[in-house]
C-alpha cells in the first residue's frame, strides 16, 4: 500500500536531533515556555518574515486567540461580522462563533477553491469587521487582493495558515500577508509537531503582548490576570522538535512540488480533474505548499474504491461543508451550490516529502487505467 502520509518515515529524517533534543528539554528540568520555546519563536518568526510569533496548543486556538485579543483591544464586539470561505475545514468556523461573533459564509473561487475577493466584498455590511483567509490545501488565497481590500475597506486581515507553511507570493510568506496569522503544526502538517501545537505570527507587537497575555491564563506576571484568558502554551519539546524539523521545511516543500509537477503532467485521465496552478508550473509556483493534492472527479467513490484496490490510499479533505454540519443546524438549510459540489468530488492523492519516484509513478499509472464501468 503507498501511504497517503507516512508520518513514521517523515520523523525518521530527523530521528537522531529529534532524541537528542528529547533528552536536551528532559535534562533541563523546566517543560514551560522556556529557552526552546523562546528559540522556535524567534525562528519561526523570521522565517515568515513577521516580527512575532506567540506559539500555543494548537491551530484552533491560534485563530480562536487572535480574535480574542482583537475583542480585548476593542477591535472587536460580540455580534460583529467575520467573512470566511464556506468550503473549508469546520475550525476556521468554529474561532469565530467560539467569540460571539458571526461567521459569513462566502463561496469559493473555483479554480483555487479558496476565497473569492469579489464575493467576499458583495458580502461585507456595516458589522463586517474582519475577512479571515484561509490557505486551503496549501496555496494562498488572493492576498494582493484581499488585503486591497481591506485596507479600502478599513477591515482586519487574518490567515488561517494551517496548511500553508512556507507558501509566499511576490517574496511574502503566509504569516506575513495580513494583521495576523494561525498557525497549526498537527503532526500532518508539512511542519508537524509530534502531538498537537499551534502559533500565532504578527507584526503589531500591541496584538503579540496580548496574545502572550491571554495564552497563559490573562496573565504576563503570575497571580496577576489582565484578561480572562485560557491555557494555551506550546510546550518546550515540541518548540525543541518543531526548530529541528524547520530547518529541512524548505527542502521538503521543495519535494512536494516535484511530486505535484509529476502528478500534473502523468495523470491525463479525463475523468480526474487536477488542481489548477495560474501562471507558473507547480515547481515555481510559490504560492502553494502542497499540504495536499485535491482532484475532483463525479465518481468518487469508485475511484477512490479501484485506488485502493491498486493499492493507493486516499482521503477526502472534507466530506461534509460545515454548513450541512449538526454543530450548525441552523445553516442546514442553507445553500451553497459549489462548495457542495466540491464537498462531493473532491479526492486527496498520497502527498508528503518521502514518496518515490516509483510510488508517484504507481499512482498516477493507477489513476490513468480508472474507467468507469457502462452501466447499461
Amino acid at each position: 500500500m503507498i501511504n497517503f502520509l507516512d508520518l513514521k518515515a517523515i520523523n525518521q529524517l530527523d530521528r537522531q536531533a529529534m532524541l537528542e533534543a528529547c533528552e536536551r528539554v528532559i535534562d533541563s528540568g523546566w517543560y514551560i515556555a522556556g529557552n526552546e520555546l523562546a528559540q522556535f519563536e524567534r525562528e519561526f518568526a523570521e522565517y515568515c518574515g513577521s516580527r512575532f510569533c506567540i506559539g500555543v496548543a494548537n491551530g484552533l486556538d491560534a485563530l480562536i486567540l487572535t480574535l480574542q485579543a482583537w475583542k480585548a483591544l476593542g477591535l472587536l464586539s460580540d455580534g460583529d461580522e467575520v467573512i470566511v470561505p464556506s468550503n473549508t475545514y469546520i475550525a476556521s468556523i468554529l474561532a469565530i462563533s467560539q467569540n460571539q461573533l458571526v461567521p459569513v459564509l462566502v463561496e469559493p473561487d473555483e479554480a483555487t477553491f479558496n476565497l473569492c475577493p469579489v464575493r467576499a466584498e458583495a458580502a461585507i455590511t456595516d458589522k463586517t469587521r474582519v475577512i479571515l483567509a484561509v490557505h486551503l490545501y496549501g496555496q494562498l488565497a488572493d492576498m494582493p487582493a484581499l488585503n486591497a481590500l481591506t485596507r479600502k475597506r478599513g477591515l482586519l486581515l487574518l490567515e488561517d495558515s494551517a496548511q500553508s507553511h512556507g507558501a509566499a507570493v511576490a517574496g511574502k510568506k503566509s504569516g506575513n500577508l495580513g494583521d495576523a496569522s494561525g498557525f497549526s503544526f498537527y503532526p500532518g502538517k508539512n511542519l508537524g509537531a509530534l502531538g498537537d501545537a499551534g502559533a500565532i505570527t504578527t507584526s503589531d507587537e500591541t496584538l503579540a503582548n496580548t496574545l502572550r497575555a491571554l495564552r497563559n491564563y490573562g496573565s504576563h506576571k503570575k497571580y496577576e490576570n489582565l484578561y480572562r484568558g485560557v491555557n494555551s502554551r506550546l510546550d518546550e519539546l515540541q518548540a525543541a522538535l518543531l526548530s529541528i524539523k524547520l530547518k529541512s521545511l524548505d527542502a521538503q516543500t521543495l519535494r512536494r512540488r516535484e511530486i505535484a509537477q509529476r502528478y500534473l503532467v502523468g495523470i491525463n485521465n479525463p475523468l480526474i480533474k487536477l488542481p489548477q496552478i495560474q501562471g507558473q508550473s507547480a515547481l515555481e509556483f510559490e504560492s502553494h505548499v502542497w499540504h495536499l493534492f485535491v482532484v475532483r472527479t463525479p465518481c468518487r467513490s469508485e475511484l477512490q474504491q479501484y485506488l485502493s484496490t491498486q493499492g493507493v490510499q486516499t482521503l477526502i479533505h472534507y466530506p461534509i461543508p460545515p454548513h450541512k454540519q449538526n454543530a450548525y443546524k441552523e445553516w442546514n438549510e442553507l445553500s451553497f451550490p459549489l462548495t457542495e459540489r466540491l464537498h462531493e468530488e473532491v479526492l486527496s492523492l498520497p502527498m508528503g516529502p518521502t514518496l518515490s519516484d516509483d510510488e508517484v509513478d504507481s499512482v498516477i499509472a493507477a489513476c490513468n487505467r480508472f474507467v468507469v464501468a457502462d452501466a447499461s
